[in-house]
């Protein structure tokens, strides 16, 4: 193995052009670190935010990147649970390179059946969908569950899950085209919420009961449908913000106990200790069998990291947009 490698590297936030294929150091695996020779990587809208330098937190320089999949280079003292050649995926910071760092407990087994691109499609939206409506918001079978943007990665992972927990499913999406896969992929009821009223589809759906639990992702622009179609002692769960950051609603809202609950898997206490166990006992043997198989949307190779954010913001795809850095 060769001392440099290749990433994606920002040095100073803006548009597209700010993100530089550059040669890096290989980064040599500390105590409970595993170094991971990246096959796949996962696109996120949250990646356009830190290179643009409205994601809070974000410091120069960093390498693009949030999840991959791809083989055990190396192991750090005190690592046992996995084998150099193993195949991997997981959650990390600088992904999109041709290797990258992850902390031992961020990393998961790739099943066999499962390819690099499938196992890269996996861990960022698939872990914020289970944190979501496992780990905050406690779904029980027979309960409605509200998705909005399920062409998204959280949304297209929180449709599967919640039909796996029991529970009737409403999604939103901005386009008819953007919704068949998820009437395909089996959403009790379609909403284009550019067209139609959440509300009143959710309302004539339940008998006007509403929903007992809605993932909210877009933010203001459809904040008080959302609202809306609660039912009493409905949880509603924030997350991203793809719409704005700012929300505004009347506290009206207490007339139906509606509980308003935020969450971000990379600071919740919970995340380490409730999410990542259950994600390995009950998620790990669905993706093994073919109960849940990752949405993958579009590939690209990884040499076209400006095209794939460039697709983030037209917002057309369904499922991750991945990254290929090898082949499968």
């Amino acid at each position: 193995m060769s001392e440099t490698m290749q990433g994606w590297v920002v040095r100073e936030f803006g548009g597209p052009d700010v993100m530089q294929w550059e040669s890096l150091p290989i980064p040599e695996p500390g105590p409970g670190q595993v170094l991971v020779a990246v096959h796949a990587s996962g696109m996120n809208f949250a990646e356009t935010r830190m290179r643009a330098g409205s994601y809070s937190g974000q410091p120069l320089p960093f390498v693009m990147g949030m999840e991959g999949a791809g083989t055990v280079a190396a192991l750090g003292p005190g690592v046992e649970s996995f084998a150099v050649g193993q195949r991997v995926f997981g959650r990390a910071r600088g992904c999109h390179a041709d290797y990258v760092l992850f902390d031992e407990a961020h990393l998961m087994p790739l099943p066999d059946r499962l390819s690099f691109v499938e196992g890269a499609a996996i861990p960022v939206g698939w872990l914020t969908a289970w944190h979501a409506l496992h780990t905050v918001a406690c779904v029980q079978p027979g309960q409605r569950v509200l998705i909005e943007a399920v062409a998204g990665s959280v949304g297209s992972a929180a449709l599967p899950i919640a039909r796996a927990a029991g529970c009737w499913t409403a999604v939103t999406a901005s386009s008819d085209h953007k919704l068949e896969p998820a009437r395909a992929a089996g959403a009790d009821l379609a909403i284009n919420y550019r067209e139609e009223r959440i509300s009143e589809r959710v309302r004539d759906a339940t008998g006007g009961a509403g929903v007992d639990v809605a993932l909210m992702t877009i933010g203001e622009a459809t904040a008080q449908e959302l609202f809306d179609s609660m039912g009493m002692d409905g949880k509603v769960v924030m997350f991203g913000s793809t719409g704005g950051k700012d929300i505004t609603f009347n506290l009206a809202i207490g007339m139906v106990n509606m509980q308003l609950l935020s969450m971000s898997i990379s600071t919740s206490p919970q995340y380490p200790t409730q999410t990542l166990p259950g994600f390995r006992r009950d998620a790990l043997p669905r993706f093994a069998d073919g109960r849940f198989q990752p949405v993958v949307g579009e590939v690209l190779p990884l040499a076209q990291l400006a095209r794939a954010h460039a697709m983030i913001g037209e917002r057309r795809h369904y499922g991750k947009i991945i990254l290929q850095v090898k082949p499968d």
